[in-house]
C-alpha cells in the first residue's frame, strides 16, 4: 500500500522518575490518518485478496464512530474500489453530517446501509448476507473490525526484529485480530498482554482461533464500563500523557491500554529492568465524536 512507512518509530514514553521499567509506544497511528495501525495492517492483505478476485467493491459493518468504517472509506478511495458501510442503528440516517466518522466517510465515497440494532446482531448469519448480496451483487466482505485469517496476517507484521529486545508488548483488543498477529510474530520470551475496550473474557476464544503460541493473557480491568465509555479520570489521563510525551491517544483503545500499563506498573506488576513495547493502534479519529459525547455530560474534553 502507498502510503506504508518501512517500520514505525518507537518512543519512549515518560515514566514516573522513580520507576524501575522502560515503556515505549510503537507508533503506528503515523502510518496514516485514516488508515493508520492496526486498520492498515488489517486491511492490507484483504484489499490485495480483493483485488486479486477482481472485485471493485469492499463491504464492511461498524457503528457510529468505527475506526474501522473510516479506514475501509479511506481504502477503497485511496484505490478506486467502491465502499458500502453497513452500520448499526438506523436512528443515524438522519445524523450522517453531524456524525465525524459517517460525514468523513461518506465524503470518500462510502455508501452506507442503515440496519436496526436488532438485525445488526445477526450480520454473520447466511440469510442476512445473501440479502446483502441480493441488493448489492458482488462485494468482497470484510467483517466487522476487520478481524479474518488474512488480517491477522497483517498484524504479524507489526513487530520487527528490533523488538526482539522487549519483553512484554502489549495491546489494546477490540476482535481480537491484532493481539493474534502479535502473539504469532513474538518470541519465546515475550509476553503479550491484551488491554479488551469491551466487558468480558469473550476474546478468549476469538483469540485462540487464530493464535499459534500461549505466551499471552488478557487484562480485562482496564474497559472503563465497556466499548465507548469514558470517564473524567481517563481524559484527564489521556490529555496529561499528551502534554508530556507530545502523543495523541484515542479514548477507546490505546489510551484505556495506557491507563492500565501505568496503573500496573504502579502495582509492580512488571518485574524490575523489564522492558515494554506497547502498540499505538491509531484511531484518532474517534476523539471528534467522543468530545461530542463528553461535551453533552459536562465532562472535561479531550485536547
Amino acid at each position: 500500500m502507498i502510503f506504508q512507512l518501512e517500520n514505525s518509530v518507537n518512543q519512549r514514553v515518560k515514566l514516573p522518575d522513580n520507576s524501575t521499567v522502560e515503556l515505549y509506544l510503537k507508533r503506528e497511528d503515523a502510518i496514516h490518518d485514516f488508515v493508520s495501525g492496526n486498520k492498515y495492517r488489517k486491511l492490507k492483505y484483504n484489499i490485495l485478496e480483493a483485488q486479486g478476485l477482481g472485485c471493485k467493491t469492499l463491504l464492511t459493518f461498524g457503528g457510529a464512530y468505527s475506526n474501522h468504517i473510516a479506514a475501509v472509506a479511506s481504502a477503497g478511495q485511496i484505490y478506486g474500489l467502491k465502499t458500502i458501510g453497513v452500520i448499526r442503528g438506523e436512528e443515524l440516517i438522519d445524523k450522517i453530517d453531524s456524525n465525524a466518522t459517517l460525514s468523513y466517510a461518506k465524503a470518500s465515497g462510502m455508501q452506507f446501509k442503515f440496519v436496526s440494532r436488532e438485525a445488526y446482531r445477526n450480520k454473520t448469519s447466511t440469510d442476512f448476507i445473501n440479502s446483502l448480496k441480493e441488493e448489492f451483487k458482488d462485494f468482497y466482505n470484510i467483517p466487522e473490525g476487520g478481524t479474518n485469517t488474512l488480517a491477522v496476517k497483517g498484524c504479524e507484521e507489526i513487530l520487527t526484529a528490533e523488538d526482539a529486545s522487549f519483553d512484554y508488548i502489549c495491546c489494546a483488543a477490540g476482535t481480537g485480530g491484532t493481539i493474534s498477529g502479535l502473539i504469532n510474530a513474538s518470541k519465546s520470551n515475550q509476553q503479550i498482554l491484551g488491554f479488551p475496550a469491551l466487558k468480558g473474557d469473550f476474546l478468549q476464544e476469538d483469540i485462540s482461533k487464530f493464535a499459534t503460541k500461549t505466551n499471552w493473557e488478557l487484562i480485562l480491568e482496564y474497559h472503563f464500563g465497556g466499548y465507548a465509555k469514558i470517564n473524567s479520570e481517563l481524559v484527564s489521563f489521556i490529555n496529561q500523557f499528551k502534554l508530556e510525551n507530545n502523543i495523541a491517544l484515542d479514548p477507546v483503545y490505546t489510551g484505556k491500554m495506557l491507563y492500565g500499563i501505568f496503573d500496573l506498573i504502579e502495582k509492580g506488576k512488571f518485574p524490575k529492568g523489564s522492558k515494554i513495547l506497547a502498540i499505538h493502534t491509531g484511531g484518532l479519529q474517534g476523539i471528534k465524536g467522543m468530545n461530542v459525547n463528553l461535551k453533552k455530560k459536562n465532562l472535561p474534553l479531550i485536547e
